[in-house]
């Protein structure tokens, strides 16, 4: 193992400077996937624990601006359980804190999309999923294949839980991962970073949210 003592911001850095890896690219049909970004997550006013900016949000509105423009698929997917907690499983046995995940029940504040963002409940799709991937026992498979989609643009949080294994199930799927780096956030920049590192070596092209929206900007749908 090679030893440093730079930072994970440090090495990511030096990363975007000189990437020697090759990029996925995009593809021919991108769909948008929204990760967490519920109040439980962004609304720092109502949850301490909360780590969205506003920064974020404004970006990814920018993007979704773009996607329903341009006609293609928009997804939001959020976390939430079952008043017992019986659904979260396994996973409820790490943290008993009052910030754990169990603690997000459906229907209530913490469950809920931030007002802020542009949601549009008539045709973007929502998924209630239980799990870190949003594929995990989702129909997200089912309806890439149904829109024709082979790239996906992931954002929000965290980058080292939710869009880190969503991003791996992609790739795992034959996908081309893309993540807008302004458009992802963690609890601590050390994991977002070093995640982030990760990710740009590995599952996905870290781009910035410029760089996807140039992208969307010059799409043109096929039979257009």
């Amino acid at each position: 193992m090679e030893r440093s003592t730079k930072t994970a911001r440090e090495l990511f850095e030096e990363l975007k400077e000189n990437n020697k890896t090759a990029n996925f690219g995009y593809g021919r049909k991108p769909m948008l996937v929204n990760v967490d970004l519920q109040r439980w997550y962004t609304d720092r006013e109502m949850f301490p624990s909360a780590y969205g900016t506003a920064e974020q949000i404004e970006y990814v509105n920018d993007l979704v601006a773009l996607f329903r423009e341009k006609q293609l698929p928009i997804v939001w997917a959020y976390v939430a359980y079952m008043e017992s907690g019986e659904d979260c499983g396994v996973w409820s046995i790490r943290d008993q804190s009052p910030n754990a995940l169990q603690n997000v029940k459906v229907g209530t504040p913490k469950a809920e999309l931030d007002a802020r963002l542009n949601v549009d409940r008539a045709k973007d799709i929502i998924i209630h999923k239980r799990m870190p991937s949003v594929f995990h026992e989702t129909n997200l498979s089912s309806l890439l294949v149904w829109h024709g989609c082979d790239t996906i643009v992931v954002t929000g949080g965290s980058t080292s839980g939710c869009i880190r294994a969503t991003v791996v199930d992609g790739l795992s799927h034959g996908y081309r991962m893309v993540v807008p780096e302004e458009c992802v956030a963690d609890r601590h920049e050390s994991p977002h970073y070093a995640n982030l590192y990760d990710m740009a070596v590995k599952y996905a092209d870290v781009v910035s949210v410029s760089n996807v929206k140039d992208y969307l900007n010059a799409y043109e749908m096929a039979g257009h």
